[in-house]
């Protein structure tokens, strides 16, 4: 285990796994990894959402004006990427995990008594009570991302040794060996 409570196998112990093994933990890494990174994206919308709220009640600290568009109307606004100054390799990613509601309802308990559907309705202080969990909560589940990429980063690496170095044959993986 490693810091962030994932396994993270070392190159010596990858290479006394076999080549199925290896491509197993590999898979068995990157659904892993989908399925954290779908939580992480969950994660940021709702912080996303809760800080547009705060960032506007610093603005207007005795309500919205009449006529401001309401937090339905400004959600494009806020759930939308700005584009990203760091450039990082594309990694495969999952449409629909198989965990998606089991996610949705762990982003949910983290929000506490803040429901997203009337955050007018809650004082600032539980508002940045649900921002400070779901922060410390992310950062938990970025680091176990980045331990299962590495996971599976390392499997590939061994299995394409093993094909550069001649222990393992492309023959072998088209006939099912």
């Amino acid at each position: 285990m490693d810091a962030s409570g994932t396994a993270h196998r070392e190159g010596s112990e990858l290479a006394g796994l076999g080549l199925g093994q290896l491509r197993t933990l590999r898979r068995d890494a990157q659904e892993q990894e989908a399925d954290l990174s779908y939580l992480r994206r969950l994660l940021h919308g709702r912080l996303d959402i809760l800080r547009a709220e705060l960032d506007r009640r610093r603005v207007e600290p005795a309500g919205p004006a009449i006529g401001e568009p309401a937090l339905l109307e400004r959600l494009p606004a806020i759930l939308a990427d700005a584009p990203s100054s760091v450039r990082r390799p594309a990694r495969h990613v999952t449409l629909g995990p198989p965990r998606g509601e089991q996610y949705r309802r762990e982003a949910d308990v983290l929000m506490g008594d803040v429901r997203l559907v009337d955050l007018a309705a809650h004082p600032t202080a539980a508002l940045l009570a649900a921002v400070e969990r779901l922060t410390a909560h992310e950062r938990e589940v970025s680091a176990r991302r980045q331990s299962l990429q590495r996971t599976a980063d390392d499997c590939s690496a061994e299995i394409t040794r093993r094909y550069r170095e001649g222990e393992a044959r492309v023959d072998d993986l088209l006939s099912g060996g």
